[in-house]
């Protein structure tokens, strides 16, 4: 309940977004934010409607507009619980899957797919700014949250920067954390993210239909002087993560007349 406090002064009864939508989106952002677990039943109605100030109308259609994205469920006389796969949030900060996971109070695990060292090819180089044919480590894993596949990672990184991994169980491990270790600066990402159609295979590892959308993340990791360190792409189920951000106006743009 406390996650609900203050949340009435979210809401803008000016605002040409209806009410129903922004009360919908106060519970998406406690979903998201791991303060409703997945599974778990969130608060009654009756305390909703004196956090949130609105009517039960209002509330009602808040909350059916999130069961029809999957995002709740609901159960006749007890009340509505969260999805196992309610969408989750990128983060908007560089973190790993493994402290994402955390933040979320979930519990990541990867299936092994590959972990090998081979020559960089010409793309793999040119992304890296490196030359081509040097030693690569190649890390592809499918992700997990609480068991549940939720996409499918694909990393690659100078071997110079460790290439030892003897005795790292990467099924629990974070590659994150071991590049830190190893003193890799992991200091900012500079990140793309697109739609694409699951192929077979990839829909096999998540447990999807072949052609379902899914949202691609290709990051390039650099240290602080801007050397790039690390490339990935992740490929995630398309309706268990979304993105949000913000954009601020710069004040030349408003000095135009």
């Amino acid at each position: 309940m406390s996650g609900f406090e203050g949340a009435a002064t979210m809401l803008d009864a000016d605002s040409p977004e209806p009410l129903w939508r922004q009360a919908a989106e106060v519970i998406r952002n406690q979903i998201a934010s791991g303060k409703l677990a997945a599974g778990g039943r969130i608060p009654a109605e009756r305390d909703l409607l004196e956090q949130l100030s609105i009517s039960r109308v209002t509330l009602r259609r808040a909350l059916q507009s999130l069961v029809e994205d999957g995002v709740l469920t609901s159960s006749h006389g007890r009340g509505w619980y969260v999805s196992a796969d309610a969408p989750r949030e990128f983060p908007n900060t560089l973190e790993s899957f493994s402290e994402t996971a955390a933040r979320l109070g979930l519990i990541p695990s990867s299936d092994l797919l590959r972990a090998e060292i081979r020559p960089a090819t010409l793309d793999e180089a040119e992304i890296l700014g490196i030359a081509p044919g040097i030693a690569l480590f190649h890390l592809d894993r499918i992700r997990r949250l609480d068991g549940v596949p939720v996409a499918v990672d694909t990393s690659y990184f100078p071997a110079t920067l460790r290439s030892d991994f003897s005795g790292v169980d990467f099924r629990d491990s974070s590659l994150f954390q071991l590049l830190l270790e190893a003193g890799v600066d992991l200091a900012r990402g500079e990140t793309t993210i697109e739609a694409r159609a699951a192929d077979a295979e990839l829909a096999g590892y998540l447990g999807i239909e072949p052609g379902k959308p899914i949202l691609a993340m290709l990051q390039l990791i650099v240290d602080a002087t801007g050397k790039p360190v690390l490339s990935s792409t992740v490929r995630y189920v398309g309706d268990r993560y979304r993105l949000r951000t913000s954009f601020s106006r710069s004040r030349k743009a408003g000095s135009r007349s």
